[in-house]
């Protein structure tokens, strides 16, 4: 596994280069937004992978608590910090592309509110994780991840189901996109579903690392006569 990990970050920088090549120029400009429209090819997927992220650490949290597996802990752990980086950029993308054409920053309609809402539930999530030394604490950050998964599908769904400042969705919604302009967002997705992966397969290794190591100095401790009470 040392060996493939260099190759696929290779891999996913040359995809990472190609797909923002295509996001500024290979794909065709849209007639009424403009060039402000390439926002599009970050934003969107951003969204799409911090969903896929967010469900994995439910699946992960739920399988922590029916089997108290370290493995399924440390997944939930690290999809929830790597989702929440793609979610933030989301929040910080749909301003930019808001303000020149909706001429707002920011308004409180379902799916903006709910993106938010979901934000913080995972940065909660995080501290939690972070500040928290209680034993239980992997068990109350699964059961506070699997509360936060409900509003993944509220996120979603909100546009088919409430009226909305947002736009309708371009895929399975009503809306239309340009062929050119659907093979430009699905290359972006898959460049960054490759780098999500990448930087959540180095944080599992790492973190499996680092309480490896915690476990082996507390044992160390508690076999060390040193240590004992006189």
């Amino acid at each position: 596994m040392k060996k493939v990990f260099p190759i696929f970050a290779v891999l996913t920088a040359g995809l990472l280069s190609y797909a923002l090549y295509q996001a500024l120029i290979g794909a065709p400009t849209e007639q009424t937004m403009g060039d402000v429209q390439r926002i599009f090819y970050y934003h969107v997927p951003s969204a799409w992978t911090a969903f896929l992220l967010f469900s994995i650490n439910f699946v992960a949290s739920v399988w922590y608590l029916i089997r108290r597996n370290t493995g399924a802990d440390i997944v939930a752990l690290v999809t929830a910090e790597v989702g929440v980086v793609f979610c933030t950029v989301v929040l910080v993308t749909g301003p930019l592309w808001a303000r020149p054409v909706w001429g707002i920053w920011w308004t409180w309609d379902i799916r903006l509110t709910s993106t938010l809402v979901l934000w913080l539930i995972y940065v909660s999530y995080l501290l939690l994780r972070r500040f928290s030394t209680s034993g239980q604490t992997p068990v109350l950050a699964a059961a506070l991840a699997v509360f936060g998964a409900l509003d993944v599908p509220l996120v979603y769904f909100s546009i088919w189901f409430f009226r909305t400042q947002h736009p309708q969705p371009v895929i399975g919604g009503g809306g239309s996109i340009d062929p050119r302009m659907l093979h430009v967002l699905l290359i972006n997705w898959l460049a960054f579903l490759c780098f999500a992966f990448l930087v959540c397969w180095s944080r599992y290794r790492l973190e499996r690392l680092q309480r490896d190591v915690e476990e082996t100095q507390a044992l160390e401790a508690l076999l060390d006569p040193r240590s004992s009470v006189r």
